[in-house]
């Protein structure tokens, strides 16, 4: 099945190329301080998160435990 393309005028397409509009498009619309606290928020409560996941994990992380201490553990209970 072959699809059929309209056919366009070469001059056409050759100044279609060069075409730049004269248009500006309108200002972005400011932010309102409601929408500025909310980005605050949500950044610092990612932040949060990230950094309380951190301080969590960090004895999960550490390598200071060595296996006598584990197995002093084990034999004390």
């Amino acid at each position: 099945m072959s699809v059929r393309r309209e056919s366009v005028p070469f001059a056409f397409v050759a100044e279609a190329d060069r075409f730049r509009s004269n248009v500006t498009p309108p200002p972005r619309p400011r932010p309102t301080a409601g929408q500025i606290a909310g980005r605050c928020l949500l950044g610092l409560t990612i932040v949060a998160g990230l950094v309380g996941s951190l301080i969590l994990g960090m004895p999960a992380l550490s390598a200071d435990h060595s296996p006598a201490q584990t197995q002093q553990a084990v034999q004390s209970r």
